[in-house]
């Protein structure tokens, strides 16, 4: 399941990319129109910033900005950054892979066959999918 985290951070990077002058947008702003708490959004748009998808500006006229080209923003990065793995159980993550403790043999493990194609039809989606496409 998506966290409120991934969703509200999407919703926030769409309504900056949406912006057709690209000044920098206040939290506040961002906030007020997504539904979103002003604290929790503040986090948000610091773990992106962090990541360089965004850039901030203080002051007057400040706020948060894309740095990247929404075309060069994958959701499966913007994921992994916000949600953590994009695969649902740690056996089958391609960058936080762990051994299940109660999986003797993941050859043999129908779940983790299963989990693998769910990771790479999820995966596909959000490598094909940019910040570009959901701004139209």
């Amino acid at each position: 399941m998506l966290s409120k985290k991934t969703k509200y951070g999407l919703k926030a990077l769409t309504f900056i990319a949406r912006q057709e002058n690209k000044k920098p947008v206040q939290i506040s702003t961002i906030a007020k129109s997504e539904n979103i708490s002003k604290k929790y959004l503040e986090s948000i748009l610091l773990t992106l910033k962090k990541d360089g998808v965004l850039g901030s500006k203080k002051g007057k006229g400040g706020g948060y900005y894309l740095i990247k080209n929404p075309n060069d923003v994958a959701m499966s990065s913007v994921m992994r950054v916000l949600e953590g793995p994009i695969a649902m159980i740690p056996c089958v993550s391609l960058n936080f892979y762990e051994k299940c403790d109660d999986c003797p043999n993941e050859n043999a493990c129908s779940v983790h066959k299963l989990m693998i194609e769910v990771r790479d039809s999820s995966l596909q989606i959000f490598n094909n999918t940019s910040l570009a496409d959901l701004i139209l």
